[in-house]
């Protein structure tokens, strides 16, 4: 993703722009999904909640304080853990092969390290 002069301070984090990619992934993977109607709830939470994860980044660092942004970060995390369960449900169900789960888990793995990352950093920062 290129960024241009006067863009938010959020597109310049490298976690949200993999993780937009990520959410990006996932939604390409919702709408190949062949599964029976009665698991659209299950679907939709997956898109909800890999969604949520660079929408977090992003309304933490929108707001004052760092310790607001720690508690977006972590809202992130916990929405990032939310879809490697979902994903491995649907593993487990034979909706997702084993080849996307694992370009996926890959995927979140490096954001999940990044997103832990960017807390500690801001944790050992003074006004945290």
């Amino acid at each position: 993703m290129k960024l241009r002069e006067g863009q938010l301070a959020h597109k310049d984090l490298i976690v949200w722009q993999k993780s937009m990619v990520f959410a990006n992934d996932v939604i390409d993977l919702i709408e190949q999904l062949e599964t029976s109607r009665h698991h659209f709830r299950l679907i939709e939470q997956l898109e909800s909640a890999s969604t949520s994860i660079p929408m977090n980044i992003a309304e933490g660092k929108g707001r004052k304080s760092k310790k607001e942004f720690m508690q977006f970060l972590y809202i992130a995390r916990g929405s990032l853990y939310e879809v490697l369960t979902l994903l491995e449900i649907f593993k487990m169900r034979s909706w997702i092969n084993e080849g996307i789960y694992n370009k996926l888990e890959i995927q979140s793995n490096e954001i999940g390290k990044m997103i832990n990352g960017l807390i500690n950093a801001i944790s050992k920062t003074k006004e945290a």
